[in-house]
C-alpha cells in the first residue's frame, strides 16, 4: 500500500512524499529509521486501489522469479545500491502483488535489514533455498556471485519444468479430447445406432450389451458419474497435498512407474545434485545445505534419504555411505560422491552428475514425445474398433439371418 506522508527532517525542513508498506505502522518505522518526525500520514488513494489489485493477482508464477533474479543479479554486479536496485525493479514489475512484495523488502532494507531476514516474510514467494543462498552471500562478502548463481539456478529449473509441461501437454490434450468425445458419442450417438438393434429381439453379442448397458447408464445418471469423477479426483488431490501418506504414495509411483518413472528419476537427482551444488558453491555449511536441499528436492522419498544423508554427516560418516543404502539412488551417483568425497571436490562431482541427468531427462523426454504419438495412436484405434464391431457385428448377423 502506498501512505503519504508530510515530515520534518533533524534541520526543520517539512518534506512530503509517499511510501509503500504493508500497513501504517510499517511505514511509520521505515520513516523513523531514517530519522524524519513525522507530523501526518495516510493511505494515498494509489495504495487503496493497489491493495485490491493484490487481491487479485496474488501469486508469483516462475517465470516472474526467473525474471527478477536475472535483473536483480545484473542490477547488483552494474554496481547500482542494493536498495536502488529493488526499487527498480518494484516499479517495472507488471505483477502488483509482486511490486508491492518488492517494495516491502527494499522498505526493510532501507530500515537497516539483511535482504535475508527481508525475504524470510514472504515464505511462499522466496524459497528457503533462495533465503539460504542469499544469507551466504552476504556472510562471504560475495552477494554479486550469489545473485549470478541464483540467477542462473531458476533459469535452467524454469526451463526444464517448461520442457516437461511441454511433454505432458499434448498426450494430456489428446486423452482429454478423447474422454469428451467418447462421452458425448456414449450418450447422444450410441443410443440412436443401436435402438433398432434392440427391437429385433434377437440375441446381441456380450460386448454389444456392455455398450448399451453403459451407454443406458451414462444417459441416466451422466450427473453422478461427473460428481463420482470430480470426488475421486479431489480427494486423491486433497489427500496427496494434506496427507503424510498420501503423499508418500503419490510421490512413489512418480518415480516407480514404468517409463515415467525413469524420467521423474532423473528430474529429482538433477534438481537435487543442482541445489546441493549451488548451495556448497554459495558457501554454506554442508549440514545446512542438505537440510535445504531436502526441503526442495520436491519428492517425499528422496526427501527422506536426504534428511538422513545429513544426519549420517553429523555424526562422521559420509553421504554416499548412506546412498549406497537406497535403490533410488543409482550407483553411479554414490560412487562419484565417494570419489569427491575422498578427494574434497564434492561441489565439483554433484556440478558433474547434475549436467549429467539434466541432459538425460532432456534426451528422455524428446524419445517420449515421440513414443507417446503412436501409443495414443494404439489406443485411440483400439477404442474405435471396440465401438464399431460392438455395432457392426450384430449388423452384420442380422443381414445375414435374411
Amino acid at each position: 500500500m502506498e501512505f503519504k506522508y508530510t515530515v520534518r527532517t533533524k534541520e526543520g525542513q517539512v518534506q512530503k512524499g509517499a511510501i509503500q508498506a504493508p500497513s501504517k505502522s510499517e511505514a511509520i518505522t521505515v520513516l523513523q529509521a531514517r530519522n524524519l518526525i513525522i507530523l501526518d500520514i495516510g493511505q494515498g488513494a494509489k495504495g487503496m486501489v493497489l491493495s485490491k489489485e493484490i487481491t487479485i493477482f496474488n501469486r508469483v508464477s516462475s517465470k516472474e522469479m526467473v525474471s527478477f533474479s536475472r535483473q536483480l543479479s545484473t542490477l547488483f554486479s552494474a554496481r547500482i545500491p542494493l536498495l536502488e536496485s529493488l526499487r527498480v525493479l518494484a516499479r517495472q514489475t507488471p505483477n502488483k502483488f509482486f511490486s508491492q512484495i518488492i517494495f516491502d523488502v527494499a522498505n526493510e532494507v532501507e530500515g537497516g535489514s539483511l535482504l535475508s531476514k527481508a525475504l524470510t516474510k514472504y515464505p511462499k514467494v522466496f524459497s528457503d533455498f533462495f533465503i539460504n543462498m542469499v544469507r551466504s552471500g552476504e556472510i562471504s562478502g560475495g552477494l554479486d556471485k550469489t545473485l549470478n548463481y541464483l540467477a542462473d539456478y531458476l533459469e535452467k529449473n524454469y526451463y526444464m519444468s517448461s520442457k516437461i509441461k511441454a511433454a505432458m501437454a499434448y498426450p494430456a490434450f489428446i486423452l482429454s479430447g478423447f474422454i469428451v468425445v467418447g462421452t458425448l458419442m456414449m450418450i447422444l450417438v450410441v443410443p440412436q445406432l443401436t435402438s433398432f438393434l434392440k427391437e429385433t429381439g434377437q440375441e446381441l453379442p456380450l460386448p454389444t450389451k456392455i455398450l448399451i448397458a453403459t451407454s443406458g447408464f451414462m444417459q441416466k445418471y451422466w450427473w453422478l458419474l461427473s460428481l463420482f469423477v470430480a470426488g475421486i479426483i479431489g480427494g486423491a488431490f486433497s489427500a496427496v497435498r494434506r496427507l503424510p501418506e498420501g503423499r508418500r504414495v503419490f510421490d512413489t509411483l512418480k518415480i516407480k512407474t514404468p517409463i515415467f518413472g525413469r524420467i521423474f528419476r532423473g528430474i529429482y537427482l538433477a534438481r537435487f545434485t543442482d541445489n546441493l551444488s549451488t548451495l556448497i558453491e554459495g558457501g554454506l555449511p554442508i549440514l545446512q545445505a542438505l537440510q535445504v536441499t531436502g526441503e526442495v528436492v520436491g519428492n517425499v522419498i528422496y526427501k527422506k534419504i536426504i534428511f538422513e544423508a545429513k544426519e549420517n554427516v553429523r555424526i562422521g560418516n559420509t553421504i554416499s555411505d548412506c546412498f549406497a543404502q537406497h535403490d533410488e539412488i543409482p550407483p553411479m551417483v554414490t560412487q562419484m560422491l565417494a570419489t569427491g568425497e575422498q578427494t574434497g571436490s564434492v561441489d565439483e562431482i554433484l556440478r558433474k552428475l547434475s549436467a549429467f541427468y539434466t541432459k538425460e531427462v532432456d534426451a528422455m523426454l524428446g524419445t517420449l514425445s515421440q513414443l507417446i504419438e503412436p501409443i495414443l495412436i494404439v489406443i485411440l484405434g483400439i477404442g474405435v474398433a471396440t465401438l464399431v464391431a460392438s455395432i457392426l457385428i450384430p449388423i452384420y448377423n442380422i443381414a445375414s439371418g435374411m
